[in-house]
């Protein structure tokens, strides 16, 4: 997930598990300009890991969650199938060793 992969992207992120905030919220802490950020988040919006919701003239941002689930699910499930398969591997070795 390339949305993932910028530390300023994860730094919002791991803002926004917290609780909800507003986008200048969100900028305050990053040497950058807002317009920079606001790309940012935007990347994020496009993964569906960020949600806004607009009150009066603020926007507010939230975490979603379920992204980040399912690919922690898909990597447990991989994990579990490649010990299994490298399990067996070993077997396979230790019958074929002198």
């Amino acid at each position: 997930m390339t949305a993932l992969a910028d530390p300023t992207r994860r730094a919002i992120l791991a803002r926004l598990s917290a609780t909800e905030a507003r986008v200048t919220d969100i900028a305050a802490p990053f040497a950058i300009s807002l317009n920079s950020v606001s790309k940012h988040i935007r990347v994020l919006e496009r993964a569906d890991l960020v949600r806004r919701r607009r009150l009066g003239r603020e926007h507010l941002l939230s975490l979603n969650p379920e992204p980040l689930e399912a690919a922690s699910r898909w990597i447990d499930e991989q994990r579990a199938l490649w010990s299994w398969r490298l399990g067996k591997l070993e077997d396979v070795l230790k019958e074929e060793a002198p």
